[in-house]
């Protein structure tokens, strides 16, 4: 059986339909660095967006509370494991979207599944529609529920209207998008896709993942930077901006009240200890009056983009803090990888197939607030050369 299946993996990864990663020990030893082999590299593809995993204030709370309750929880949600930090975290994140409810789970690719599965479940004749580029969490819990289901093309409004325009107006129907797409770095209609719902009587369902910390007067995400509050559930993280673990889903009341009861993956699986939510709100205290953070982002983005300009290195110049670096090619974007790791100690993840289209291969850069001008250049440049050999 282990020969049978040793066998196939191979076949897999010589296909392109499944790959090894670059070994690279995350041991970090101060930001945006690890070691790897023993030697210090520097990570140029983290989550952590504004380096508050390693925010002095983010770890003392996290270790004070560790010392003070345990590592653990203790159980799920509904038995012992809900601390007074999940009833204040999820009380600050309603206010913060302006929504009844919100509940936290233990990754926001919970979140997401165990939302979409369990709501959409319930209505009978229930359409969804979803965007091409949706993550993955989103099109699974869709998947899941078993629902009749639409993909429009990526941000096509017009696409959209017109699946929506086929069903009577009664038909239940909901709206499935994200507000800033992680592999192209692109931003949604928001207000358009929240005009059509109105217009076709659909509710909404926004993934603000990547946007939650970056964008927004007080980094509540692109709803809040547009002034826009009809989206009818909210998904975020914390374990990108943040830097912490965990996600949640804000809304209307009565529908996150039946997802805490019905959802499963809430249900039976052990809750986020309090440690870990006591640094997620300290960490939501630095983003909510951290606006000097994210005009620091902003300018190290668009320093990093004219670099790249000036080497003249292909990237999509999308309107985030997201950088996709365009290195097609299957083999060359691993051999890129792997000399920029062995020659510059600079961990990139080359991105391809199926997290995007063949032929379309990529490094998904992020440059986070801590990183000088000096080491963006020195970045630049070794990048230009390594592209340049292979």
């Amino acid at each position: 059986m282990w020969d049978d299946l040793r066998v196939k993996l191979a076949e897999l990864e010589r296909s392109g339909l499944y790959r090894r990663f670059i070994p690279c020990s995350h041991i970090v030893s101060e930001k945006g660095h690890s070691t790897h082999g023993g030697r210090r590299i520097q990570i140029w593809c983290s989550n952590d967006y504004l380096g508050l995993s390693q925010h002095p204030d983010v770890v003392e709370a996290q270790v004070a509370a560790t010392l003070a309750h345990g590592t653990g929880s203790g159980g799920s949600r509904n038995i012992a494991g809900t601390s007074v930090a999940h009833v204040e975290l999820e009380e600050r994140l309603a206010a913060w979207h302006e929504k009844d409810r919100a509940l936290v789970f233990t990754s926001g690719y919970s979140a997401n599944f165990e939302t979409l599965s369990t709501l959409l479940a319930v209505l009978p004749g229930l359409v969804v529609f979803s965007d091409a580029n949706n993550h993955r969490s989103l099109i699974e819990g869709i998947i899941r529920s078993g629902v009749q289901k639409h993909v429009f093309p990526h941000n096509d409004a017009a696409a959209l209207e017109a699946a929506l325009a086929a069903y009577p107006r009664e038909t239940p129907k909901l709206i499935v998008f994200e507000s800033v797409y992680s592999m192209d770095g692109d931003t949604s209609p928001v207000s358009e896709f929240c005009d059509l719902a109105e217009r076709y009587n659909a509710i909404t369902f926004l993934d603000e993942t990547h946007a939650i910390g970056i964008k927004g007067e007080t980094g509540a995400g692109l709803c809040e930077e547009l002034g826009e509050h009809r989206p009818t559930f909210v998904q975020g993280v914390f374990g990108k901006s943040i830097g912490t673990l965990g996600g949640y889903v804000a809304g209307p009341e009565t529908a996150l009240d039946y997802v805490r009861s019905h959802a499963p993956g809430f249900i039976f699986t052990t809750a986020l200890p309090q440690a870990t939510l006591d640094a997620t709100l300290k960490g939501l205290d630095l983003i909510q009056k951290g606006a000097d953070l994210r005009q620091e982002l902003a300018g190290k983005v668009a320093y990093l983009k004219a670099a790249l300009r000036a080497a003249e290195i292909e990237f999509i110049d999308a309107d985030s803090h997201l950088v996709p670096v365009m290195v097609r090619g299957e083999k060359r974007v691993k051999q890129v990888s792997q000399r920029m790791l062995e020659d510059h100690g600079i961990y990139l993840t080359a991105v391809n197939f199926p997290s995007v289209p063949r032929g379309t291969e990529r490094f998904r850069v992020t440059v986070a607030p801590y990183r000088t001008f000096e080491q963006i250049d020195t970045f630049v440049t070794a990048l230009r050369r390594v592209m340049a050999d292979v």
